[in-house]
């Protein structure tokens, strides 16, 4: 069979379009809406009543009345039908008009209304065309920049932790949620040896790609601090000169780093300007707040930051956490508040470190469902379970 039967209409109707445009007389973003009968006869209505009003008033020529349906016509019809209609008006108009004037005159008058009804179109005709390649160049910008975002959260992804570390006797669990398709917090687990990890959780100052890039900047820059020592005040010294060299002072990083020792039991952080992270006791069912110490990252040439420390026992759990969870809004302007999030770790105390850090997105989410989450959401759970691993190691 011919290979031109085999293929079905629709996938021919497109070049029947270009081929024979008279049959398809509406422009191609019009001709789409669905009601291609009726810019046609709104037309050729207007035409019909310029005609009949030119054909009843005898005492003077109403011929340039037609450029009201022309240039309709030159908005909604194809080039060629707009053009075809000018030939048209004027021909209408020498044949109905009731006026007898000498030859030459009528002449004139039908070439010089010929040629102002083919000026009205073609600037009518030029002004769409010019406005359709910008709208065209716009959307090529628009899906070239949705292009590189999604490159750019691809890469973002690269920083954050791929899989959970395995550290006996602690149940970590984490995830970033950007606002948009790149975010500026950052949170990263780094193991120091078999019992000890360090957790960071980082929010880069403004919103959208500035924020994306730093919190990129300061990624790497904890990544790269893995083969030093990992004393955290010398860490942090280091990591706000490389900020502060690379930035001003608008643009900074609220930072906690967390080091828990799963065999001695202890903790020890420092907070950077950053949200105060939740100390969930156990044995009291208290929640006590991790507060900042010290400036943010990049802040300042240097960085004055104490360390502080606090013993561990089964059951306590760490929730490090972002601004976009507690700031995040409900369709009156309150926001979720820590005191929301505290509530909210103490009734799923009992769960798991995966359970309890979807539970917190979860109620932070539902709490702002009219208005949405307005910022990156980061939330990093570890829970103790000292009493499980030594009865496993026993």
């Amino acid at each position: 069979m011919d290979p031109a039967i085999r293929e079905p209409l629709p996938a021919r109707l497109p070049d029947l379009r270009d081929k024979v445009p008279m049959l398809v007389p509406l422009r191609k973003d019009v001709g789409s809406s669905g009601l291609a009968w009726l810019p046609v006869a709104l037309v050729f209505v207007a035409i019909a009543a310029v005609a009949y009003a030119d054909h009843r008033v005898v005492s003077i020529s109403l011929v340039y009345l037609y450029v009201f349906p022309l240039g309709v016509g030159a908005i909604l019809l194809r080039k060629e039908v707009s053009y075809s209609l000018v030939a048209l008006c004027i021909l209408v108009h020498d044949c109905y008009s009731p006026r007898s004037i000498h030859l030459g005159l009528r002449i004139f008058d039908n070439l010089s209304a010929l040629l102002s009804f083919s000026f009205v179109v073609y600037l009518i005709q030029r002004y769409i065309e010019q406005r359709e390649m910008l709208a065209k160049t716009i959307q090529q910008q628009r899906d070239d920049l949705l292009q590189d975002v999604e490159l750019a959260a691809q890469v973002q992804r690269m920083f954050l932790p791929m899989g959970k570390p395995v550290i006996a006797g602690l149940e970590i669990a984490g995830m970033m949620q950007p606002a948009k398709g790149v975010g500026g917090d950052y949170y990263d687990y780094i193991p120091i040896d078999a019992h000890t990890i360090q957790i960071v959780v980082a929010d880069a100052a403004g919103k959208g790609i500035s924020a994306a890039l730093l919190m990129s900047a300061t990624a790497a820059a904890m990544q790269l601090e893995a083969n030093h020592e990992r004393n955290m005040l010398e860490l942090v010294g280091r990591l706000n000169a490389g900020i502060n060299s690379a930035s001003d002072d608008e643009h900074y990083v609220t930072l906690l780093l967390a080091e828990i020792d799963a065999r001695k039991r202890t903790l020890r952080y420092v907070n950077c300007g950053h949200n105060p992270a939740l100390l969930f006791r156990a044995s009291t069912g208290r929640v006590t707040h991790m507060n900042s110490s010290c400036p943010p990252i990049g802040m300042f040439s240097k960085e004055m930051c104490e360390l502080a420390s606090a013993e561990l026992v089964a059951g306590d759990i760490l929730v490090l956490y972002t601004d976009g969870v507690t700031e995040a809004q409900n369709a009156l302007g309150e926001e979720f508040g820590t005191q929301r999030l505290s509530d909210a770790v103490r009734r799923g105390s009992t769960g798991s470190a995966m359970g309890l850090m979807g539970d917190i997105v979860h109620r932070a989410a539902d709490f702002c469902s009219e208005t949405g989450f307005s910022d990156d959401v980061t939330v990093v759970v570890i829970k103790c379970n000292f009493e499980g691993s030594l009865t496993a190691a026993s």
